[in-house]
């Protein structure tokens, strides 16, 4: 008998810095959602596509859940609380401990609404002792009714397939909604500038990060030179004291950030890059509901 395609949504939620972009590029099987020790690095929703003889998922990468300080913090919860209305799953990514924590339970009063079932992944169990897991799992099983718990680690891609498989369990049977090409709906400008900010978030110290944004000036093939692409980029920070920092002792930062991005965006792009950047200041832009609009937050409903 054959097996029937299976296909749905699936969203990824979680605390902020719990592995959610980790899980999703193991799961897809590239980079896609951009990655860093520091919390709060996804922004906005990256829609991707996994797909197999089995069926289609598309997940729903989300910003982490975090007590919002200012417009961008809103804009970010707004969207991850938003994303549990459109989808047929929902996979909580904790990490493996048995410590709940005021975070967690905030989000399970959250997904308690939830009426689709809800898949806790335990992440990061390749840095616990198998019976330090057992412990960590028994913590969170009566915290809600969970459709199954799975451990996982992200990291190392151990138990992933587990996941998949029992995701599909959850599933029912539907089309394909994209072609088995696609791996994401998100514009190759963004993507691009996502990765340079990422260099920036792993590369600048601790109070900058956050207040960054990066904006796509140009991007294009060069005439004549076919296989080369010119890309102009703008990294926006708050404060001018900021700017000094990004730029770095006779721009050394800057060049730093910008030789290690054009690296994976000549991956990404599987093509030469000719990368420019430039460091502008935009005084406390992530309160302001007009800039973030110009650096792709729209969703601010």
């Amino acid at each position: 008998m054959e097996k029937q395609f299976k296909s749905g949504f699936a969203t990824l939620v979680g605390r902020p810095n719990v592995g959610k972009s980790t899980l999703m590029n193991r799961m897809i099987g590239q980079k896609i959602a951009i990655t860093s020790n520091k919390p709060q690095t996804t922004r906005n929703r990256i829609q991707t596509v996994y797909h197999d003889e089995r069926g289609q998922i598309i997940f729903l990468d989300t910003p982490g859940i975090h007590k919002a300080k200012n417009k961008l913090g809103e804009y970010m919860v707004n969207v991850a609380e938003r994303s549990f209305r459109e989808v047929d799953l929902v996979l909580w990514l904790v990490e493996a401990t048995d410590f709940i924590g005021k975070g967690e339970r905030h989000i399970a009063e959250v997904l308690e609404k939830v009426s689709v079932p809800v898949i806790l992944v335990m992440n990061k169990i390749d840095t616990v002792k198998k019976e330090e897991l057992l412990v960590c799992i028994d913590a969170y099983k009566d915290i809600l009714d969970f459709a199954e718990i799975v451990p996982v680690s992200a990291k190392t891609g151990e138990c992933v397939e587990d996941l998949l498989a029992t995701m599909f369990e959850y599933l029912e049977a539907g089309p394909a909604y994209y072609d088995e090409d696609t791996v994401t709906d998100q514009p190759e400008r963004q993507i691009v500038a996502e990765l340079i900010r990422e260099k920036a978030l792993r590369l600048l110290s601790d109070e900058i990060p956050h207040g960054i944004a990066v904006s796509i000036e140009q991007m294009k093939e060069r005439p004549g030179r076919r296989g080369l692409m010119d890309i102009d980029a703008t990294i926006v920070c708050e404060r001018d004291s900021h700017k000094g920092i990004v730029i770095g002792k006779q721009g050394a930062m800057l060049k730093k950030i910008g030789t290690s991005a054009r690296k994976e965006i000549e991956d990404f792009l599987q093509s030469k890059v000719n990368l420019k950047l430039w460091v502008k200041v935009r005084k406390d832009w992530r309160d302001s509901a007009l800039q973030l609009k110009n650096f792709g937050y729209h969703e601010m409903e």
